[in-house]
């Protein structure tokens, strides 16, 4: 009698012991917020959301978001700025379950956007998580990403022109980190950027040129005099003096010596 009490308080201690490591599944919603914009989802490919334990790096969840841009009405007062309340079904982001055991400090890492990685870049947040206690409700995790994705459409990177010619054009797009639209006058009034090429010869600085809207939209574009062979670095940044929010792209060509 004595070794069946014995046996089965053991046996208790150890149920104990298994039912208070038990993991619980734990909801996780992470979306990415383009600065002064909206959500980045599958239309710029997404980014790519990593969850590790802050303390340890165990990667506890990786993913791409996907989805839509999210609901501009939501997201954008008629003079600028976010809601409160910025999500719907519209809005883009990475859905995981988590099998925790214990409060655990999670750092998520955001890397992107995977379609435009000339203009990716990485921002990182962490919070506590609980055990059976979901981030999913009102807007979930939202991490910002600042930025533009400056793409140069010309002249393309290491291109080689003859001797005689005098002018380069340079062409740009400008769109946000979510892909939306620039243009002036518009819901991302580019009236309001710096949007301008700098210019190095030979390693050099060589000058600054205004980089003028052309259309279609996001679509910029100036015009480079060229007196000299030699190798020519592009740099087009676009720059909001509102909020600081800077992207660049860059490109190369070379003027061959006769």
């Amino acid at each position: 009698m004595r070794l069946f009490v014995s046996l089965f308080f053991t046996l208790s201690l150890t149920l104990l012991a298994v039912t208070a490591v038990r993991a619980e599944p734990t909801e996780v919603s992470i979306r990415v917020l383009s600065k002064d914009a909206k959500f980045i989802g599958s239309s710029m490919g997404g980014m790519r959301i990593t969850l590790r334990d802050a303390m340890t790096g165990e990667i506890l969840a990786t993913g791409v978001t996907s989805g839509g841009t999210g609901n501009t009405k939501l997201l954008m007062h008629k003079d600028g700025g976010r809601r409160a309340v910025m999500v719907d079904e519209k809005a883009g982001g990475f859905h995981t379950t988590l099998d925790l055991e214990e409060p655990r400090l999670i750092e998520v890492e955001a890397y992107g956007p995977l379609a435009q990685l000339q203009g990716a870049h990485r921002v990182v947040s962490s919070q506590w998580v609980l055990p059976g206690k979901h981030i999913t409700s009102g807007n979930g995790w939202v991490l910002e990403l600042p930025g533009f994705v400056v793409d140069i459409l010309s002249p393309p990177a290491a291109l080689k022109m003859s001797n005689d010619t005098k002018v380069v054009k340079i062409n740009a797009n400008v769109v946000m980190m979510c892909g939306c639209h620039t243009e002036p006058d518009g819901t991302w009034d580019s009236s309001k950027f710096e949007i301008k090429a700098l210019i190095t010869h030979n390693g050099k600085k060589y000058g600054t040129l205004d980089m003028v809207y052309s259309g279609p939209r996001s679509q910029y574009t100036t015009s480079l005099p060229v007196d000299k062979p030699g190798l020519y670095g592009v740099t087009v940044y676009a720059y909001d003096p509102d909020n600081g929010n800077t992207g660049l792209g860059r490109t190369t060509f070379e003027i061959l010596a006769k």
